[in-house]
This record gives structure tokens, C-alpha cells and sequence, in this order.
């Protein structure tokens, strides 16, 4: 599929697969595809930056390629290994066979057939289905080496293995990195970046949302369940629930048949929106129904 010619159509593109998209973020998903710059998206954890790469997947009908990060992450392993079983198993016929030189089994052994691709090598080859989209999520997790090589790998858009030389991609991928900002990303990573910070929506955009992710929820209990993890976000948490959270929520309500939110149901399904003990142990008692009644009042008072 092709691009979105304008920033309308991204939104409708998004909206075709359950995403809701506000215009701020529209306009730099826009640009990123539009001049082909890697989009960096920092934000909460549960707001949506995971699943906007996943969005535009399925819209754009391109393959997905996530390298999901974590401490101790270095450029081997997010670029490529060899198969060292399978490299054991050809020496050892090769020497019971004898029909192969050493120059020729070295050959075969470090050729393609023997190479496990990893996301930032696969994510230069080319695909019949136009430029994959790089998921390089959570990108916080890792230490300065790595951005330093990703730096480096997203300006070029190539990759080099000593055993096969420099790689590089017929057409750049589109690159989405995220951050839950644990710690701060270098400045010269997010230069080579279009930046966003992605947001808690308002009540109005987290009722879309809702619609679209979970449209069997009645109108009522969609607004009581938004209201209260409004009002839930302002508390003093250790984590405060995200989207990803209230539409969780909202599907253990329908799946027990909740008509309307009660501080008993509350108590009884606090682990699909609170996930910390300590956070869980704040709400006991009197706080949920305080947050309850809170959520209750603001809603009478909207028009």
C-alpha cells in the first residue's frame, strides 16, 4: 500500500486498525514517512507508542520487525549470529567425508545458509511488500555502546559482518523507536530523529479509544471507567495505569457482566489496572469509593 499523501489520511489509516490518533502525533507520523527520518516516541508506559508501529503494519500491509531492547543488549545480538550447531555438524561431515578443502568449508561455513538474521539485519533486506517498519522498542533499557552503534546503523542504514562485508538496505526501513524514559536517551540519537512525547489522552479522546478497542462496553460504563482512571492518574502511584490498562479493565468488567462500576468490583479487579502491590494496597478500603465518587461527580457535572 502506499503512503498517506496528508495528515487526515494518516489518521483514517490509524483509525482503520482501532488506533485513535490525535492531529500533534498524526502530523510527526506524516513527516516521518513522508522524509523518511526514524520517529522517536517517549512517553508512559501503556499510551500507545508500541502500538502505533503495529498500527501501521497492518495498514500499510509491511512486515514488522521488533527489536525489543533490554540491559546488556549489544550489536551482535540485535544484528546477527551464526548457527554454531548447524557450522559443528558440517565441519564434522566434512572430515568424515574428506571431499572439502579448509578454504572451501570456511567459505560455506560463514555463507548465508549458516546465518541467523536478526532484526536490524533483517530489517535491511529487501521485501516485496516495500520498506519493513523497525519496531526498536524500549530503547531506554539499553547503555550508551548500543545507541552509539544504532547511531551509526540509522544514518547509514547498512550494517557490516566482518565474515561478509557491509550490508546495506536497498530502501531504509521505516524506523519507529520508543522510550518509557527510565533514563535519558543522548542527544545525538534523538537529532537523527523526528520526536514526540505521546501523551495520557483527555477524557474525550480515552472514551474514542475505548469505542474502538472495546465497542461491547456500554456508553455508561465506557464513561465511569474512563472517569475513574482519570481521576486514578492523579493520585500519588508508584505506576500510574495507561490506555493499555483502561481497555484491559474495561474487558475483565464485561467479561464478569458489570453494568455499572461499585467499589466492591473495584476491589475485586484492582490487578487489570494497578500493578504494583503497594499501589493495589492505597485503594483499599474507603480510597476506591473516594475515587469513585470523585469520578461520579465529575461526570454529573458534564454536560
Amino acid at each position: 500500500m502506499q503512503l498517506p499523501p496528508s495528515i487526515d489520511a494518516v489518521q483514517e489509516l490509524l483509525a482503520g486498525q482501532g488506533y485513535v490518533c490525535g492531529r500533534p502525533l498524526a502530523t510527526v507520523v506524516f513527516l516521518s514517512l513522508t522524509l523518511g527520518r526514524p520517529l522517536f516516541l517517549e512517553g508512559e508506559a501503556g499510551v500507545g507508542k508500541t502500538e502505533i508501529a503495529k498500527a501501521l503494519a497492518l495498514a500499510l500491509d509491511r512486515k514488522l520487525i521488533r527489536l525489543q531492547c533490554y540491559e546488556g543488549l549489544d550489536a551482535a545480538t540485535a544484528v546477527y549470529e551464526w548457527n554454531f550447531p548447524a557450522q559443528m555438524v558440517a565441519i564434522r561431515t566434512a572430515e568424515a567425508t574428506g571431499d572439502r578443502s579448509r578454504q572451501q568449508l570456511t567459505t560455506e561455513l560463514f555463507s548465508d545458509d549458516f546465518l541467523i538474521e536478526r532484526p536490524l539485519l533483517e530489517a535491511m533486506r529487501p521485501d516485496g511488500r516495500g520498506a519493513p517498519i523497525l519496531l526498536i522498542d524500549e530503547l531506554d533499557r539499553t547503555d550508551a555502546p548500543f545507541e552509539a552503534f544504532l547511531l551509526e546503523a540509522l544514518s547509514d542504514f547498512q550494517v557490516t559482518i566482518p565474515e561478509l562485508g557491509t550490508i546495506k538496505a536497498p530502501e531504509p526501513p521505516i524506523v519507529i523507536l520508543t522510550s518509557n524514559r527510565t533514563r535519558e536517551v543522548h542527544d545525538a540519537l534523538k537529532r537523527r530523529c523526528l520526536y514526540h512525547w505521546v501523551d495520557y489522552p483527555d477524557f474525550p479522546r480515552e472514551m474514542e479509544i475505548l469505542a474502538a478497542r472495546a465497542p461491547e462496553a456500554s456508553a455508561a460504563l465506557s464513561r465511569e471507567v474512563v472517569a475513574f482512571v482519570q481521576h486514578l492518574r492523579t493520585e500519588d502511584l508508584f505506576k500510574k495505569p495507561g490506555v493499555a490498562e483502561t481497555i484491559d479493565w474495561a474487558k475483565c468488567l464485561l467479561a464478569l457482566d458489570v453494568i455499572n462500576l461499585s467499589p466492591e468490583t473495584i476491589a475485586d479487579t484492582l490487578g487489570a489496572i494497578l500493578k504494583y502491590q503497594d499501589d493495589i494496597a492505597k485503594l483499599q478500603g474507603s480510597e476506591a469509593k473516594r475515587i469513585l465518587d470523585q469520578a461520579k461527580a465529575t461526570l454529573d457535572a458534564t454536560p
